[in-house]
């Protein structure tokens, strides 16, 4: 099987190493998990090369290339891997295809809210607190059970974001309460496919730094 190309974005500042961004390391925690040999291109998109440009116009990672094709967003192309590939399944069961769905935009608001008393690290808690008692009320360790599914490939990265641009640009972790979103959290990250595709935290935090400071 020839390898499965891909292209991602590179660091801020070090565009040559993987860089943060979590919709990438969805498609490559997927690759991973589905043992899939590829080939990966790192992209600067602070200063998008021209090749980037041609093959991807709009200038979004990521993107990859699927029967000869470029094809970018995750979701589009984890289900087109989930049909060619369909083993080991990664395919969550469609009730819990939206659980945890909300937190990563909670977590954007809150990170880059300049008023403390704007509600939004409460609404953020409110969507953490939604996933814990999914979690306490379905036997895990994974959202859909005892098996990993895509709908925790898509959160993992999010919520390794959240503990990293959130522990420091606001001294803020998840609640030592919520002891089944971080048991859940430290399965994930534990993973090898996680530890192999993740952004180091320095990367993290410079790639939203440009947001926090707007």
């Amino acid at each position: 099987m020839a390898d499965l190309e891909i292209c991602v974005k590179g660091a801020v500042g070090a565009p040559d190493v993987l860089g943060d961004c979590p919709f990438s390391q969805r498609v490559l925690l997927t690759l991973e998990e589905k043992k899939l040999p590829y080939k990966i291109h790192l992209a600067n998109v602070s200063d998008k090369p021209q090749w980037f440009l041609d093959i991807n116009p709009e200038g979004k990672v990521p993107v990859m290339k699927l029967d000869g094709k470029w094809v970018a967003d995750s979701d589009v192309i984890v289900g087109i891997l989930e049909e060619k590939y369909p083993e080991p399944s990664l395919k969550t069961p469609p009730e819990f295809a939206s659980v945890g769905s909300k937190i990563f935009g909670s977590f954007v608001t809150f990170l880059t809210s300049k008023d403390p008393s704007d509600g939004s690290d409460k609404a953020l808690l409110n969507e953490l607190e939604s996933l814990e008692n999914h979690l306490k009320t379905c036997p895990g360790p994974f959202v859909a059970g005892e098996k990993l599914t895509a709908v925790d490939l898509s959160l993992a990265p999010k919520l390794y974001h959240l503990e990293m641009a959130l522990g420091h640009y606001k001294k803020w972790s998840v609640p030592e309460s919520l002891t089944n979103v971080r048991s859940y959290a430290n399965a994930l990250f534990s993973r090898e496919s996680f530890e192999k595709t993740k952004a180091k935290k320095e990367f993290v935090v410079a790639g939203w730094e440009s947001k926090v400071n707007k």
